[in-house]
């Protein structure tokens, strides 16, 4: 674990620097705000402690720009702020720093601090993983129900999502025409399993070179590439046959 602290008192940063180091996690420190904020996009740490008293611009502003910038939003923060500023912790808050403490306050009560936040964190990205399957890249988002390739969007039917959904969660496992229309198809649809080539066919098409990600297994029907699968295997599954 990596943790920012952008502290403007060296005795203090001292202080929690070893304290928060006895955790095993890595302490990059920073005094100048910033500094803190471009330390955050290059190092991407999984925790930022904040001071809200800085020499250039305030704990604040940083705030302000970390969740601004894509590459730092997700970033958890915790906020310090000094005796009687409530209205930094409010604004704090209400830009959506993760937790806060007022000085004066316990060394060790930061850690467990810490240890919650990042803990609440993980939680969440465990939670949010298993709502996305991201295959290289591929990322296929089953809440939001829609697909990326390279950062740029696929436009796939409700069908053609669940079929890219269905081959995509189990690499390398060859799915029959049957089993895959048995799980794509509304009940009473009239269909029939070589219905599914088509819906192949076309999400193929949208995924342009990265076409090869479905494979066809002949005399069974369609997996997804496994990545960890010898090329001379992938090459008996005939991957760009309908």
């Amino acid at each position: 674990m990596k943790i920012l602290l952008i502290e403007n008192e060296p005795d203090t940063a001292t202080v929690l620097g070893e304290i928060l180091s006895r955790e095993s996690w890595k302490i990059i420190n920073r005094t100048r705000g910033v500094d803190g904020v471009e330390a955050a996009r290059l190092v991407a740490p999984d925790l930022i402690v904040l001071d809200c008293v800085l020499p250039d611009i305030d704990g604040i502003e940083v705030c302000r720009r970390l969740k601004r910038d894509p590459l730092t939003s997700e970033t958890p923060i915790i906020m310090i702020s000094a005796e009687g500023r409530e209205s930094d912790v409010a604004l704090g808050l209400g830009m959506g720093v993760d937790d806060y403490l007022c000085k004066p306050y316990r060394p060790l009560e930061l850690v467990a601090r810490a240890k919650a936040v990042i803990r609440r964190k993980l939680a969440g990205r465990q939670a949010s993983d298993a709502d996305r399957l991201v295959r290289g890249g591929l990322v296929i988002d089953s809440v939001r129900h829609d697909v990326t390739l390279d950062g740029r969007p696929v436009h796939l039917t409700a069908t053609e999502f669940r079929v890219l959904h269905l081959l995509a969660s189990q690499p390398g496992r060859a799915f029959t025409r049957g089993q895959m229309l048995n799980h794509v198809v509304a009940v009473g649809d009239n269909v029939v399993p070589r219905n599914i080539d088509v819906h192949v066919r076309s999400i193929r098409h949208k995924l342009g070179v990265h076409a090869h990600m479905i494979e066809t297994i002949q005399g069974v029907g369609y997996r997804f590439a496994d990545p960890y699968e010898p090329a001379a295997a992938r090459e008996k599954s005939g991957p760009m046959e309908g």
